[in-house]
């Protein structure tokens, strides 16, 4: 069963409201409508488009995009690499979070990314395939992925490493700065900045599997992005510069909801309109 989309379209104007410091009655005076009154869902697929145009444009928001999501017309799709690369979706209180592995599949060295809340999934799939759990690395330190910490290096055995951004120092972790590159056998894993949700949050490009992946955590979902805590442009600016400037079929891994791909996020993610508009004007 596919994983449903993290963020309706109700959730994505109330995240560009708050990123951009908009009351609800600047929001409806730009628009002429006052959102609260109506569910944003509904209230995007009534619309006209030109209505859509506006409240799209008050928002700085991809009109096509927001109503594509309305009439649940996106569910990202994803080839998956051949070997090296394991999702689990675990729940935790009323919400579901991700984990990962990345191992090489030459040396059987594999990292976990994040813990999710039941860490005896990524437990089982290290056992089942003969992994050698080396290295844990942290997105963020928010509790929904670091709660099972504990659990998974007592299960792991032997001498795990646990690496976090210098930005959300963690009993236990080591310190990086972003820009380093750590090694898992053969593969290289690139952290970049992708700090807005929170202090330290971390992108994990990694290089050496079939096809190139990055772990996003809570920066970007599918179709949306993570509550931004702090300055929202520069924020999506991160996201631009060490997310989606990357190939095309780079695979997206985000701490909640579904895979998905920098091209697809490029064409129907609603805070990243300039794309959609750069790639129409080429088609």
């Amino acid at each position: 069963m596919a994983i449903p989309l993290e963020d309706s379209v109700t959730d994505i104007i109330g995240k560009a409201q708050r990123g951009l410091g908009l009351s609800d009655t600047e929001l409806a005076d730009r628009i002429g409508i006052e959102i609260g009154e109506v569910e944003a869902v509904e209230l995007v697929k009534g619309m006209a488009f030109a209505e859509v145009e506006k409240l799209a444009q008050a928002l700085n928001l991809g009109p096509r995009s927001l109503v594509a999501l309305a009439e649940g017309k996106y569910q990202p799709t994803v080839t998956l690499p051949k070997t090296g690369f394991f999702q689990s979706n675990t729940t935790y209180g009323d919400m579901t979070v991700n984990a990962y592995l990345v191992w090489d599949p030459e040396t059987k060295l594999a990292a976990a990314f994040d813990t999710g809340a039941d860490a005896m999934v990524l437990i089982d799939e290290i056992k089942k395939r003969g992994l050698t759990l080396q290295d844990i690395y942290l997105t963020h330190t928010h509790v929904d992925h670091v709660v099972e910490l504990d659990r998974l290096l007592e299960k792991a055995g032997g001498s795990v490493g646990v690496h976090v951004n210098e930005a959300e120092p963690l009993d236990g972790a080591a310190t990086f700065k972003p820009s380093v590159t750590f090694s898992l056998g053969k593969l290289h894993i690139e952290a970049r900045d992708t700090a807005g949700h929170s202090a330290g949050g971390t992108t994990y490009h990694i290089h050496g599997l079939d096809v190139p992946l990055a772990i996003v955590g809570d920066a970007l979902f599918a179709g949306s992005v993570g509550g931004i805590r702090s300055d929202y442009p520069t924020a999506l600016q991160k996201i631009r510069d060490n997310i989606l400037s990357a190939q095309d079929n780079t695979i997206l891994a985000p701490g909640h909801g579904p895979l998905t791909t920098v091209i697809q996020e490029k064409t129907s993610n609603p805070f990243f309109p300039e794309f959609r508009k750069a790639l129409a004007e080429d088609i």
